[in-house]
């Protein structure tokens, strides 16, 4: 590291400490409050055991449920190794829910595109050829456009509102609580038997509330992003009212088996483990997210959130003016990985998208967005995509090392 690098990454050290210290506040009391899950539901080396055949009175899946409904403060939740992702949380949320001749409205704008042909499909069994209604309201100004969501909802009267909380690939801050309150608030205004839906990935424990406590009736998400705290292998998780959860249990399994049913032969332990620390390690994201909008928004590029704000999710956008200058960052990202550090990534053809990505993910499990990693499209603006980081210390050496090379690549 340079002395100019080490006195930017220093200096801009110095400016964030101030929001260091409001993150370390929130991770204390979420700390607090998973603490308090875990002995209220005396967790034990029994929960860890692994199952097999049908799985029933599985007291390890069980008792998981039971955490994630307190700490969520939901009825009921909903925790699985058998959910794939974040994708496939969100689409069993949708199909239990919503029935033929339902309508939804998308309230934040389109859904993520691994959602798209979850939603209008044709002939894959999407909600279209189930005869379920898809609207879509977009953003104003990177806000939920309140007037409009009230003028849609009274209108349409849709069984389901829909929020993105994170912010995808769009150039804009992720929900607060005090928005997802608001705007469910509108929606339960305007219809109160409309259920308000939100994709939850990204953001869980960045505040000391979660959706499920702003309004939402269920939110869905992955437990290798935020809530897995790096240790989960796989999985994904459903909270919020009992007879929501009931129905969308039903549609991961049976409707006559719900949750009753389901066996893990590997032990528990990385969940459980995973949830204690994850309060931690978003703590680390989050800081290692404001040093890099700090660093960059310092070296003359644009960055989202404001480096003077509280990240809402674990995403640091990165404005680059290049698309070597993007590239060299991802690669940075990389190379400073603890797995496949020695792997190069460079812009591909990648199915689903219109353009080349690139993409950087040296992550123990593999698809790990609470891990450090990084990953753009290949198109103007050249914007990065920045997520995770397990530890503070991670973040600033990928950090330093993308400064470098960015410092490098001008020099050429």
């Amino acid at each position: 590291m340079t002395i100019s690098t080490y006195e930017l990454i220093k200096k801009s050290e110095e400016q964030s400490q101030n929001l260091f210290d409001r993150i370390n506040t929130t991770a204390y009391e979420n700390q607090k409050k998973v603490l308090e899950a875990f002995r209220k539901h005396q967790i034990s080396p029994r929960h860890f055991a692994p199952t097999t055949g049908y799985g029933y009175d599985d007291a390890g899946r069980g008792t998981l449920n039971k955490l994630f409904a307190e700490i969520f403060r939901a009825e009921r939740a909903l925790v699985s190794p058998l959910i794939v992702n974040g994708t496939h949380a969100l689409a069993v949320t949708l199909f239990g829910l919503l029935k033929t001749g339902d309508r939804i409205l998308f309230a934040t704008g389109e859904p993520y595109d691994t959602l798209q042909a979850v939603v209008r499909g044709v002939g894959n069994g999407s909600l279209a050829d189930y005869g379920i209604r898809a609207d879509v309201l977009n953003l104003k100004y990177g806000k939920v456009d309140e007037k409009r969501l009230k003028e849609l909802v009274d209108g349409k009267k849709p069984d389901a509102v829909y929020f993105t909380r994170s912010r995808g690939y769009a150039w804009r801050d992720a929900l607060s609580l005090e928005e997802l309150k608001r705007a469910s608030d509108i929606a339960k205004s305007a219809n109160p038997s409309a259920i308000v839906i939100v994709d939850n990935c990204y953001g869980e424990f960045v505040d000391t509330r979660e959706p499920t406590e702003a309004g939402a009736d269920v939110v869905a998400g992955s437990l290798i992003k935020n809530p897995g705290g790096g240790l989960a292998p796989t999985g994904g998780y459903i909270a919020g009212k009992e007879n929501c959860i009931a129905r969308i249990a039903g549609r991961l399994t049976t409707p006559s088996l719900g949750d009753e049913v389901g066996s893990y032969n590997a032990s528990y332990q990385p969940f459980y483990q995973g949830l204690f620390l994850a309060p931690s390690v978003v703590a680390a994201a989050l800081k290692g997210s404001v040093l890099a909008g700090r660093v960059f928004r310092n070296l003359g590029y644009r960055v989202s959130p404001a480096p003077s704000k509280i990240p809402g999710d674990i995403i640091r956008s990165i404005r680059f003016r290049t698309a070597e200058e993007l590239i060299a960052f991802c690669q940075s990202i990389q190379y400073s990985s603890p797995v496949d550090s020695h792997v190069t990534p460079y812009p591909w053809d990648m199915p689903g998208y219109q353009h080349k990505v690139i993409m950087a993910a040296g992550t123990f499990v593999q698809g790990a967005s609470i891990e450090l990693s990084a990953d753009s499209p290949i198109k103007e603006p050249y914007i990065a995509y920045m997520q995770g980081g397990l530890t503070y210390e991670h973040c600033k050496i990928a950090i330093e090392e993308a400064v470098e090379r960015i410092f490098a690549n001008r020099k050429k």
